[in-house]
């Protein structure tokens, strides 16, 4: 949070590239104590509980690169109504207050709420070999879509955004998507 009341959101997946709320501001934004990782069995958005979908969960330890969103106090209340709606269908996450860098034209470091994976929730998968999460990608389909568009478009997204992540882009790769993505 800022000190006029404003709310910071780090995005780390689709976040990134659909908030789906109002924001003033955006930046590249760095999260320390945190990495991206498809760690999330999805039963609503990718999956269903009889065939889950994988989603990415910012799991403890490491770094993660995404965007910050800044939200005006006013629309604060909305924005996290909006956002307990969205992140919290099955409470697999933990909303926490993190500390980011943002890359802005004099770099800040702020409070950010931040959606951190619940380890003791049943829906957390946790570290799954490659082959697994592609099948598990492959076959999952949820109320919000097919689950290889969630994954394909978070890399398109990474890639627009300068960022690299080695395990969605071997991901994608096994996917059959190659560079062009």
């Amino acid at each position: 949070m800022t000190q006029n009341g404003d709310l910071w959101v780090f995005g780390y997946g689709s976040l990134m590239w659909r908030p789906g709320f109002d924001y003033e501001e955006a930046a590249h934004a760095t999260l320390i104590g945190g990495h991206r990782a498809l760690c999330v069995y999805s039963h609503v958005h990718r999956g269903t509980p009889q065939r889950p979908g994988l989603v990415l969960g910012l799991d403890m330890g490491g770094s993660c690169e995404g965007m910050a969103f800044r939200v005006a106090a006013r629309h604060k209340r909305a924005t996290l109504a909006y956002l307990q709606r969205r992140e919290q269908v099955t409470n697999v996450y933990r909303p926490v207050l993190r500390s980011v860098s943002l890359r802005l034209e004099e770099p800040l470091t702020t409070r950010a709420l931040c959606y951190m994976i619940n380890r003791r929730h049943p829906q957390y998968a946790g570290i799954l070999p490659l082959g697994q999460q592609a099948r598990l990608v492959r076959r999952g389909k949820g109320r919000s879509g097919k689950n290889t568009d969630y994954v394909l478009n978070t890399v398109r997204h990474l890639r627009e955004c300068g960022i690299e992540d080695r395990g969605l882009e071997r991901l994608a790769f096994m996917l059959g998507v190659r560079r062009s993505v």
